[in-house]
């Protein structure tokens, strides 16, 4: 089932999260009233079932003490209300925990459908609430038609299933009246609690209904147009123009984290003008050399005015060069094939710190060997 927009393009597509998620701060959960009315009326019965026997004593004993009153309690001006405080007390001892139960089951059964939601939207004073228009067409809508219908299956089903386990328990309920009045008390409240589950079970079906279909009917109700997909798209990830401005402000971070590492290279490959390729390699915790920095012209100029400063060797190789920053990538190990070719330069600067150091004569400087295509 489709409907369509004001702009007359069907709605389509199912709602987006976002979509979901605006819908709910305005208050429009799904909601089902069947599944709220069942969770009560079956843990309300269950309730009975287990604490009708506690509470029964517990009110015959608070009533009894709170009609038997002495001569002296009743011509006492602060005995009455003493005794009504202990026959309050007694009154919330017995039903307190029955109470409880309650308000939690009432509190928490939203969490099944649709979570908790508050929203100032939703209690906002609306003209249509009280339009009888309005009215009329909530009333003869297809959600008024699935209202009455539930309403007469609730009462026929439940009716039925009433009907026929009274009858079928009617002797246990006309035998209270030949027990005593403390046994016929507790077994009518175990009588009244199972009758009270049985009938309460029978909104289960109800509430497996309705369940499904409010959960179908709030998705219809948020439908969107691919339009409005789309536009929603735009307006979440941004426009063109503001992703490229992103993309760029990345870019930029980035190229400023890599600068942060040149000082750490060991040489600095270059065309010499146009490429520049910073490696570092330690033979202790390293495989192969790591490509810290890499970029072109002004990068690459950059790179260089960085390793200047820092007395980090600058090593003109054009080929090797220009291979590097065609198959390397940053913080990861060169490709197999370059590694003699890198390993003659790195050898040639590691000797040359080792002569500088200890004031020897300087290493003859290596033309790297490049592989061929073949032999790449």
């Amino acid at each position: 089932m489709s409907s369509e927009s004001d702009s007359g393009q069907e709605k389509t597509e199912l709602p987006t999260p976002k979509k979901l998620l605006d819908a709910k701060k305005k208050g429009q959960v799904p909601r089902s009233k069947e599944l709220n009315s069942m969770t009560i009326m079956v843990f309300g019965a269950l309730g009975l079932l287990f604490m009708g026997s506690h509470m029964i004593s517990h009110i015959a004993g608070f009533m009894e003490q709170g009609f038997t009153l002495t001569r002296e309690e009743v011509f006492s001006r602060h005995a009455v209300f003493d005794k009504f405080s202990i026959v309050v007390s007694e009154a919330l001892t017995a039903i307190g925990p029955f109470l409880f139960l309650m308000t939690v089951v009432a509190i928490f059964t939203p969490l099944a459908i649709g979570g908790w939601s508050f929203s100032f939207e939703a209690i906002a004073f609306k003209a249509d609430r009280i339009n009888p228009l309005s009215g009329f067409k909530r009333i003869f809508s297809s959600k008024g038609l699935m209202e009455l219908i539930k309403s007469i299956a609730k009462f026929l089903v439940v009716s039925i299933v009433a009907v026929a386990f009274l009858w079928s328990k009617a002797d246990d309920f006309l035998g209270l009246g030949s027990q005593s009045l403390a046994l016929a008390l507790q077994n009518g409240a175990w009588l009244l609690g199972i009758s009270f589950l049985v009938v309460s079970s029978t909104l289960i079906l109800i509430a497996a209904i309705d369940v499904p279909f409010q959960l179908w009917d709030h998705s219809q109700k948020l439908k969107m147009t691919l339009q409005e997909v789309r536009d929603e798209m735009k307006d979440t990830e941004g426009k063109p123009e503001v992703k490229s401005k992103v993309r760029q402000l990345q870019q930029e971070m980035a190229q400023m984290r890599m600068m942060e590492a040149v000082p750490e290279a060991d040489v600095i490959i270059t065309n010499p003008t146009h490429y520049a390729v910073a490696l570092k390699y330690h033979h202790d915790s390293m495989a192969a050399p790591v490509v810290l920095a890499m970029g072109r012209d002004l990068i690459a100029l950059k790179i260089r005015e960085i390793a200047a400063f820092h007395d980090i060797e600058i090593f003109e190789a054009p080929p090797l060069a220009r291979a590097l920053y065609a198959n390397c990538k940053l913080d990861q190990e060169i490709p197999g094939h370059l590694y003699f070719a890198v390993a003659q330069v790195l050898a040639f600067v590691f000797q040359l710190r080792t002569a500088r150091e200890q004031g020897t004569e300087a290493p003859n400087r290596p033309d790297p060997y490049m592989p061929t295509d073949e032999e790449a």
